[in-house]
C-alpha cells in the first residue's frame, strides 16, 4: 500500500511516515467523532446489515480508536482513512494515515 506523505513534519516514533511504525492489514474509512484523548481519535464507521428474520436492513455503526500523529491534524467531523498497525495500547490497533474530507 502506498501512502501520500503529509506536508507537516513530526518527530514521533509511532508515525507511519516519519517514525518506525509499520502499517499492514486492513484500511478503513470513517468519520472522526472524538478528539478528546491525547494522540488518539475515535473513528465511527456506519454500515447496513441485512436482518433475515425481518427481511430488512438495519443501520449499524462501529467505533474504532486510532492513533493520531501531529503531522496529520484532524478535527471532529473529518472523514479519515485509518490503517491497521501493531497494537499501540489496549484498544489502539489503527493509525490515521490520511484526511479524505475536512469538516
Amino acid at each position: 500500500m502506498t501512502l501520500k506523505k503529509p506536508e507537516l513534519e513530526c518527530d514521533e516514533v509511532d508515525c507511519p511516515f516519519h517514525g518506525t511504525l509499520a502499517v499492514r492489514g486492513r484500511t478503513l474509512e470513517g468519520t472522526v467523532v472524538s478528539t478528546r484523548m491525547q494522540k488518539s481519535v475515535v473513528v465511527q464507521m456506519s454500515y447496513t446489515r441485512y436482518n433475515k428474520k425481518y427481511e430488512r436492513y438495519a443501520r449499524m455503526r462501529s467505533r474504532i480508536t486510532a492513533h493520531s500523529t501531529p503531522c496529520i491534524p484532524v478535527k471532529v467531523g473529518d472523514t479519515v482513512k485509518i490503517a491497521e498497525c501493531r497494537p499501540l495500547s489496549k484498544t489502539k490497533n489503527f493509525v490515521v494515515v490520511e484526511v479524505l474530507k475536512e469538516a
